[in-house]
């Protein structure tokens, strides 16, 4: 579903991706950690492009997303991939059932009652149907992020990317965030997920790629990660985190 070939990223003299070769398959989670400024925002940002690439392919469902085209065109595969972000990024002045609405309306050209209809689906399906026509400023930053993501599932993406979307929340709101992420993973969503929830990554994730200094240095089913991780760099980052 997501593929990474020879990708190298520069921001003018430093060297942000490095030779990355990597694969998430139809249906796999993928969990990326590492330590912060290894990379890991700036690799899931390339996957639809948020950030250019100096050298090298990404595709996506077999459409390669850095290719010379129009911003008509790569916004149309944009909308194919959804995005959660750390912070929520919802349009203040729209309600939740609005900000659901929002996009298959206006890139898909769907009806307004068609659009409301699968918008409340999708609010139930994130435990939050009751607050539909609450405002982001009403919502706690939990409910604010599961809006978020029903606005990512309205345009039915193939695979959902989600950098850091719990990082910006207060450690209870955390749990309702992921069990939604979790709920998602056993309906066999694509998703390529960075988090520092290492839980979530034991628990859910099929892969788990370890990145450090612009580098994937690891990639491994959770088990082995975390009980015999191979890389020193990985060993090392475990080690400090069970120590915290």
């Amino acid at each position: 579903m997501i593929s990474f070939s020879n990708v190298n990223k520069w921001y003018g003299d430093y060297r942000a991706l490095t030779d990355i070769n990597a694969e998430v398959a139809k249906g796999q989670v993928v969990v990326v950690c590492g330590p912060s400024g290894s990379g890991k925002s700036t690799l899931i940002r390339t996957v639809n492009r948020l950030e250019e690439i100096r050298s090298g392919h990404i595709t996506v469902d077999g459409k390669d997303m850095h290719a010379p085209m129009g911003s008509a065109q790569l916004n149309r595969l944009r909308s194919r991939i959804g995005f959660v972000f750390q912070s929520f990024n919802l349009f203040p002045h729209l309600s939740a059932l609005d900000n659901v609405m929002l996009s298959p309306m206006h890139v898909n050209g769907v009806k307004r009652a068609e659009a409301r209809d699968k918008a409340m689906q999708l609010l139930e399906r994130v435990g939050l149907a009751a607050k539909a026509l609450s405002f982001p400023a009403q919502l706690s930053g939990g409910q604010q992020q599961r809006v978020a993501i029903a606005r990512a599932l309205a345009m039915e993406p193939p695979a959902m990317l989600f950098d850091e979307p719990t990082s910006a929340l207060d450690p209870e709101m955390v749990g309702e965030v992921l069990a939604v992420m979790r709920s998602l993973a056993s309906d066999g969503m694509t998703m390529m997920c960075v988090t520092h929830e290492m839980g979530f990554a034991r628990e859910v994730a099929d892969r788990v790629w370890f990145m450090d200094a612009g580098c994937i240095l690891e990639s491994a089913d959770p088990e082995t990660f975390f009980l015999k991780p191979q890389h020193p760099r990985a060993q090392r980052f475990l080690s400090d985190l069970r120590s915290h």
